[in-house]
């Protein structure tokens, strides 16, 4: 059954071409067009398009679809093109012509961007929730550790002090910017593209008002052009969102597959976390957060994949715009995965407390061995020339008593301002 069907088929190399593998994303999104579904005839039962009979009727058929749904009995045959002409099938099969009503003042282009819609709300909710357990994690771990020094670098040099409370709550902080651009996704999403049929609206006096409440949409997009032109957009704004957690998420994976090499053991994980060799007995490997710096510059690329797809289409609405589903419900499954991964593991990690009891990581305090000098008096160029040659001639001798006090430093952390910014 197709919903534009005209009585005459189309080749079957042309049908698995355009259709693709639609129907298996549109089991993840048929709980949403049932959602909407229920709107829609509620929405024609109040403006008198249907029968208060009939729109009991529809929403109570809905509602056992739906209940299929949930307990994983619903399927999409490939005798169907997708998942609003199975629901409208199984409404007409068990309601007859009451079941063909449910189209009434809608297109097939509404239906998809609302289902995708109230899809995408629940599932940034959802990203959300798991970036603030991860965040809740990161926290825990710096207040716990946030004695504990470890090396800072930069250009992979040894550079100055750090300390794990640094280093986890950076991680924490960072993920409050990733959390901007997924609650501006969601505000994108919260808007009702219900009623703009195919994109010109309709001439039937629907009532998008009352789906907007009805759907739990804080707004209405109400330019039918617009709500048409917001197809791809917001799949596009949500894979920036995730594109941020994702890069945050490489660059901390990154620092851990480095910090548990053997030429900087600075943490360890418990066996069952790691990987060994096939021939290498000593080897413990981070193939877990190996895998997680994979799959998060992977979808680091998304953004930039959707923008190809729609960045010459004109307004209205084009097939390209299908490609977009196949990228988007895809990364939004794999950046859950990879965020349930991080916390489950990170939360095992062990810290090497004695990691600056090496001599090699003397130099780290020559900033702050020039700096006790420019606080007694010292012009600070001059204390900077005077550690260079002690450096150069082997006369260094560190003062490792370390004295950081403003916010955000190492002895500053600032935990608490930073879990405020999170709660606003």
């Amino acid at each position: 059954m197709k919903l534009w069907d005209k009585g005459y088929s189309t080749d079957k190399k042309i049908d698995h071409f355009t259709v693709g593998n639609d129907r298996e994303l549109d089991l993840v999104l048929a709980k949403y067009d049932v959602i909407a579904s229920m709107a829609h005839a509620k929405m024609l039962g109040k403006i008198g398009l249907l029968t208060s009979e009939e729109t009991l009727v529809l929403v109570r058929e809905l509602e056992n679809i739906g209940q299929s749904i949930k307990e994983g009995t619903f399927i999409i045959e490939d005798t169907f093109e997708d998942v609003h002409s199975k629901i409208e099938f199984l409404l007409t099969e068990k309601l007859g012509d009451t079941g063909k009503k449910i189209h009434t003042a809608r297109s097939r282009n509404d239906q998809v961007l609302v289902a995708m819609q109230l899809y995408l709300k629940e599932e940034l909710s959802e990203i959300k929730h798991l970036t603030k357990e991860l965040f809740k994690l990161l926290i825990e771990l710096a207040e716990k550790y946030k004695e504990v020094l470890l090396p800072g670098y930069t250009h992979f040099q040894i550079a100055m002090p750090s300390s794990f409370g640094l280093w986890f709550s950076a991680y924490a902080e960072s993920l409050i910017d990733d959390l901007y651009f997924i609650d501006s996704a969601f505000k994108i999403a919260d808007q009702n593209p219900l009623g703009s049929a195919a994109g010109y609206g309709s001439s039937f006096p629907i009532d998008r008002s009352y789906t907007t409440t009805e759907m739990g949409f804080a707004d209405l997009k109400y330019n039918v052009v617009a709500a048409q032109m917001g197809r791809g957009k917001v799949e596009k704004a949500t894979a920036f969102g995730i594109s941020g957690i994702a890069g945050t998420l490489s660059k901390l994976a990154m620092d851990i597959c480095l910090y548990m090499s053997q030429n900087f053991n600075f943490i360890s994980f418990p066996d069952a976390l790691t990987t060994g060799s096939s021939i290498m007995p000593h080897k413990k490997n981070p193939d877990v957060f190996e895998l997680i710096r994979a799959k998060c510059n992977s979808l680091q690329a998304i953004p930039n994949h959707i923008t190809l797809i729609t960045t010459n289409l004109p307004s209205g609405y084009h097939r390209d715009l299908q490609m977009v589903k196949g990228l988007i419900i895809p990364a939004i499954q794999e950046i859950k995965s990879c965020l349930e991964m991080m916390t489950f593991s990170l939360k095992d990690v062990k810290v090497n407390s004695d990691i600056l009891d090496d001599p090699k990581y003397d130099y780290l305090f020559s900033v702050d061995t020039l700096n006790q000098l420019a606080l007694s008096g010292m012009p600070f160029r001059d204390a900077y020339k005077q550690i260079g040659a002690e450096i150069e001639a082997g006369s260094f001798k560190p003062k490792k008593q370390l004295k950081h006090t403003h916010e955000g430093s190492l002895g500053n952390l600032c935990l608490d301002k930073i879990q405020d910014k999170m709660k606003a």
